[in-house]
């Protein structure tokens, strides 16, 4: 699009290195003629255009002086969405009211929408027509059950239909998704090698950490490029028949991916949009066969079996409106699973389970061999019941790791996960059993160490449910790459000294 200026005298653009994530912002002196002209105010949505292109963006106002009279500051969205050089002219005028906001609020109180009324709120916030409150009112209007089967199916194409779609032009490619809620829960990892060891077709994206200290894009990238174009990666998985890429590189679905930077800000992750979130990106990465992990347990998202019964029933009812074959397994969410909680923590488990090292975490290992071994045998590859029996020996004659190796190498290169500098190791102050160990502040202790935007922050565990401790034994080591943050994670832990329960034979009897 060209723009044709009019005589209104320009701004000059001025680069602030202002980090506002993924909200374009624009900055004007409160004494900008712009302003009073236009009846700016602060946080007024603005369109700003160049002679290139257009973006809408929220106001600031500034009353010092950091930017002269005739200049317009940008934070580092709006300046890179814009393609802008320093004092490049920028024109200002109000945007076109956003039509779909009316279905927002409709929804809001309690409204049902169709098809035609999700399809323009996620084109709208696709082309960045929403500011981040917009999109807290969307997911929250959105959130705690709010959404039915027939909602969700509409949400979940809608989604589809605004980015791009991949055809194998194979009639069987598989994938899987954990819906969360388990720290340390990195299967992905394993059972991709496993599955393209077998010789099955699965292009796997991920998205980032929403709630939790680590997303599986997040831990891959602690060993690998995953920031993938759509031709990268489709030259990656025709050369490997795999991939273990960031889904928000290759434009799937990618109003998910803005709407998960504020679902993480909300600390949400609802039920209907969840299963939009996962089935979008599933059809749009071209699958036609998904597995479902779903982990039960009392301080896991999903907390007990009435609760899974009842997220796999909207899985599968909304999958099949898709035509999409899915498969659902419930798994022991009780406790964390593996070492490591944390992207590099979690890679360096991964590692260790592909290289068959007699000090990997076991749990880890098995977990992954079920869910490949269901895999297997939903592929129709195998025999019924003998999916396991293949996927162990896949993983143990060490074909899987090299499978992962040339994944990796495909996709820019394989490398080991850094280490922590910071440390802090909690010890136990008592003999007794492990009673009960709770995922979700494990989970908040990770990420106030720094996990997962400090990639080596997060908390290693020493034992599991069930294990019998002594005094002066290690419980967990929080690592971070900070002293800051490792100091706020340990006043966490300290205040709720239950996160690991020990259970004594005093109070047993």
């Amino acid at each position: 699009m060209i723009f044709t200026p009019d005589r209104v005298t320009p701004l000059q653009a001025r680069r602030l290195g202002i980090d506002t994530r993924q909200e374009p912002i624009i900055y004007l002196r409160a004494d900008s003629p712009v302003c009073r002209s236009e009846g700016f105010s602060a946080l007024s949505r603005v369109l700003v255009r160049t002679e290139q292109c257009q973006i809408i963006a929220t106001l600031n106002i500034i009353t010092g002086e950091m930017l002269r009279r005739g200049q317009i500051g940008f934070s580092e969205s709006a300046w890179h969405r814009l393609k802008l050089n320093t004092n490049d002219s920028v024109w200002l005028s109000h945007p076109r009211p956003v039509q779909s906001l009316s279905h927002v609020r409709a929804k809001v109180y309690g409204h049902q929408l169709n098809k035609p009324q999700f399809q323009e709120i996620i084109n709208d916030i696709v082309d960045g027509h929403y500011a981040d409150v917009h999109l807290a009112a969307f997911i929250t209007a959105c959130g705690d059950d709010k959404l039915n089967d027939t909602e969700i199916t509409a949400l979940t194409q809608a989604m589809i239909d605004s980015g791009s779609r991949i055809d194998w032009g194979q009639p069987l490619v598989i994938d899987k998704h954990c819906v969360g809620g388990l720290p340390g829960n990195r299967t992905t990892p394993i059972v991709v090698a496993i599955l393209a060891a077998s010789g099955l077709t699965m292009p796997k994206t991920s998205s980032r950490a929403i709630t939790s200290p680590a997303g599986t894009a997040d831990t891959m990238e602690t060993m690998t490029e995953v920031s993938l174009s759509l031709e990268q990666m489709k030259q990656v998985v025709q050369q490997e028949g795999a991939c273990l890429a960031w889904g928000g590189s290759v434009r799937l679905s990618p109003s998910d991916d803005i709407l998960i930077q504020v679902e993480r800000a909300l600390d949400i992750d609802s039920e209907g949009q969840l299963i939009a979130s996962v089935l979008s990106k599933k059809i749009a990465a071209g699958a036609t066969h998904v597995l479902i992990d779903i982990p039960v347990g009392p301080t896991a998202k999903v907390r007990s079996k009435e609760a899974a019964d009842k997220l796999a029933a909207s899985f599968n009812s909304v999958a099949a409106k898709l035509n999409l074959n899915i498969q659902i397994l419930y798994t022991d969410g009780s406790q964390p699973v593996g070492n490591g909680i944390g992207p590099a923590l979690e890679a360096k488990d991964v590692m260790a389970v592909l290289q068959n090292d007699t000090d990997a975490p076991q749990d880890l290992k098995q977990r992954a061999l079920s869910m490949a071994g269901a895999m297997l045998e939903m592929s129709g590859t195998v025999e019924p019941d003998t999916g396991l029996e293949k996927a162990t020996t896949l993983l143990e004659n060490g074909l899987a790791w090299e499978k992962f190796c040339a994944i990796c190498t495909a996709q820019g290169g394989i490398k080991q996960p850094d280490e922590a500098p910071y440390l802090f190791k909690l010890i136990a102050d008592k003999s007794g059993k492990v009673d009960q160990v709770d995922n979700r502040r494990l989970a908040q202790v990770a990420k106030l160490a720094g996990a997962p935007m400090d990639p080596t922050a997060g908390i290693e565990i020493h034992v599991k449910l069930g294990q019998q401790v002594q005094p002066h034994d290690p419980l967990l080591t929080i690592h971070a790459e900070s002293s800051g943050e490792l100091n706020y994670a340990v006043d966490y832990l300290e205040n709720h000294p239950e996160i690991i329960r020990l259970k004594s034979k005093e109070t047993e009897q």
